[in-house]
């Protein structure tokens, strides 16, 4: 059989453009922000994670130049030769004091992070547990490391106390959940899984990718946010979020650290973080630890829209994180929605299966603290038009 015959069968790309209702790659024509500028049309953006609105900040912007002038616009090689700059060296030293960790290391993508880490600490005789609902690069990084994976139901941790109590005394094990899942905005419940990791002798591991800036009283993260700092073995994390840049990171002990900068293929042999993205990440580490209150403030905002979809009968999943996640239910109807409300001026994001189970669709929204009231009214009042045109309002 020919290897491109599955490309030639792979027909639901173009029957979603025949139908007028392809949701992806709008092109943006200006800086992320809260109202920007998609394919000729004012956009009120609540479909990104720029959790801190700092992607935007002349800061941030600042910082960023001035590193490409001084060390030019890349490293040329990877970290583990030559590719290391003092740029590197200084945010994972502020990242492990932010973090409350003894170390830290720095990688590409918050994606190769987590196939980073994983697939140097885990091997083929241990186990790693994983909630049902963790991030792709996590299910990505379990195959990689040839470790056998059990996943467990959606924060159902009797369910994970039933798999761990079948694991073998001998196995290494690891425990890994998102500390906020992306999709609904879940908040994971630590002080459990704490519990659970000691009772079997299992390591934890944390993916604060929607928590770093978003949770905790300095927006540190799930750890901060539930006290549980020391009991956390490993946080990982990303770059491209609060931090307004790209990478991720991976906070831990000193000897963890060590261990994974030598042994991660994903690392040792991927070309190091550019010396602009690099300093953009600093430059918004340091706002959002000498601006506390702009945490606390983001949680505030995405309140307010809550309340403006209440007011609106809008049905929401309910969450405390800044991601707010509609029903929809049907994938045409929400793939159809997510158009019409392109149309009118708000950017959204559909979420269909695989990412939710049949019947059960999304349209997820995220918030940032830097967007205004009158933005987040007018973008209720855009749903609410467009979801009573589809009769998904509450009666």
């Amino acid at each position: 059989m020919d290897l491109f015959k599955k490309c030639e069968e792979f027909t639901l790309v173009k029957e979603v453009k025949e139908k007028g209702i392809y949701p992806y790659f709008h092109v943006l024509e200006s800086k992320q922000d809260t109202v920007v500028n998609m394919e000729g049309g004012r956009k009120i953006m609540i479909g990104s994670n720029n959790y801190q609105g700092l992607t935007s900040d002349p800061r941030v912007i600042e910082a960023s130049v001035k590193a490409t002038e001084e060390f030019g616009t890349g490293c040329s090689g990877s970290r583990f030769l030559n590719g290391t700059t003092t740029l590197h060296n200084t945010l994972e030293k502020e990242l492990a004091e932010f973090l409350g960790k003894e170390d830290c290391v720095t990688m590409s993508t918050g994606f190769q992070t987590n196939l980073g880490i994983i697939s140097a600490i885990c091997g083929r005789k241990d186990y790693i547990l994983c909630d049902k609902e963790n991030h792709a690069s996590i299910y990505d990084a379990c195959k990689l490391s040839y470790a056998t994976m059990v996943r467990f139901n959606h924060l159902d941790y009797v369910d994970l106390e039933k798999k761990l109590a079948s694991i073998p005394e001998d196995a290494g094990i690891l425990i890994v959940t998102d500390g906020i899942f992306s999709m609904t905005g879940d908040i994971c419940d630590l002080p459990k899984l704490v519990e659970l990791k000691k009772k079997y002798g299992a390591r934890l591991m944390v993916d604060d990718a929607h928590c770093m800036g978003v949770i905790g009283k300095t927006g540190a993260g799930t750890a901060e946010y539930f006290g549980l700092t020391d009991e956390v073995d490993i946080i990982s994390g990303t770059f491209s979020k609060s931090l307004a840049s790209i990478g991720g990171y991976c906070a831990c002990d000193r000897e963890v650290a060590e261990f994974i900068r030598h042994t991660s293929r994903p690392f040792i042999f991927s070309a190091s973080i550019t010396p602009a993205a690099l300093a953009a990440t600093l430059e918004a580490l340091h706002i959002i630890r000498s601006e506390p209150e702009r945490v606390a403030h983001l949680t505030e905002v995405a309140e307010y829209m809550r309340e403006c979809l209440r007011a609106r009968n809008i049905k929401f999943a309910d969450s405390k994180a800044p991601i707010i996640a509609l029903f929809t239910y049907e994938q045409d109807i929400t793939l159809a929605v997510c158009k019409r409300l392109f149309e009118e001026g708000v950017y959204a994001n559909p979420v269909m299966p695989p990412a939710t189970p049949a019947g059960q669709c999304l349209v997820r929204t995220t918030y940032t603290a830097t967007h205004k009231k009158e933005e987040l009214e007018e973008a209720a009042d855009i749903i609410a038009k467009v979801f009573a045109e589809f009769g998904l309002i509450e009666k």
